[in-house]
């Protein structure tokens, strides 16, 4: 049998090191995440080059992995786009949510400490505050939203569930922004500022049902809108 030849320590890069395809890659995943980038949206490798201030090869590779994280699609024609997600489709990723950040959330009740409690509160007011202006910025209450979500996860102390949901998020994030960004009027009524305040009091008092149920509250809440506008693909 043949000897197979050991990979060189030079050509590796050195243990730690960030690629410039890695920052990228997590560049990309924020926009999605956050929901900055809609269902149906073209890019281009130039675009995403010029966008985010890099040459092509890093944003070659940052779009290979975002295809097989299902985050983005190749088109026949080579071109690469956010993909549209089916009705279908849309409601197996809200039952998948439902129950696994219900559970992040039910975790984090039992685990959130004064630290973690005070970022929650901090992401909660800064998401009131657009809720409430008389002119709110859709873009920062998205952001607000996605913080106050992920710093709940992340009081959990469980990394790996973490990483599981952003997995979720990266494919439901653009199709949040139907929700969020559909005009101010329904950032203000649509009721994810009440969700939000009990979801708050129910880990500053260590219920964790009661968080779970006021995140899944939230997540139903919004899919409900969403299924409503009639824009997602039969």
């Amino acid at each position: 049998m043949e000897a197979r030849a050991r990979p060189d320590p030079e050509a590796l890069p050195p243990p730690g090191r960030i690629t410039l395809g890695t920052q990228v890659y997590d560049a990309l995943r924020d926009l999605l995440i956050a929901g900055e980038l809609a269902p149906g949206e073209r890019l281009s490798l130039r675009t995403v080059a010029e966008r985010l201030g890099t040459s092509m090869m890093p944003a070659r590779e940052a779009v290979s992995r975002l295809v097989a994280d299902e985050a983005l699609e190749v088109l026949p024609n080579r071109a690469v786009r956010v993909p549209v997600i089916t009705l279908k489709k849309f409601r197996e990723l809200t039952r998948v949510r439902i129950a696994v950040e219900g559970f992040a959330a039910a975790e984090a009740a039992q685990a959130c400490g004064p630290g973690d409690l005070a970022a929650i509160r901090a992401h909660d007011a800064a998401f009131r505050s657009e809720v409430r202006a008389d002119a709110p910025d859709l873009e920062r209450a998205m952001r607000a939203n996605r913080d106050l979500h992920f710093a709940v996860y992340a009081a959990g102390g469980l990394p790996s569930l973490v990483a599981i949901i952003e997995g979720l998020w990266l494919r439901i994030g653009p199709v949040l922004n139907l929700d969020m960004r559909s005009s101010p009027r329904r950032l203000a009524e649509g009721g994810a500022e009440a969700h939000h305040a009990r979801l708050v009091a129910a880990l500053a008092t260590g219920d964790p049902e009661g968080a779970r149920a006021a995140l899944a509250a939230d997540i139903a809440g919004s899919a409900a809108f969403i299924e409503a506008t009639g824009r997602l693909a039969s």
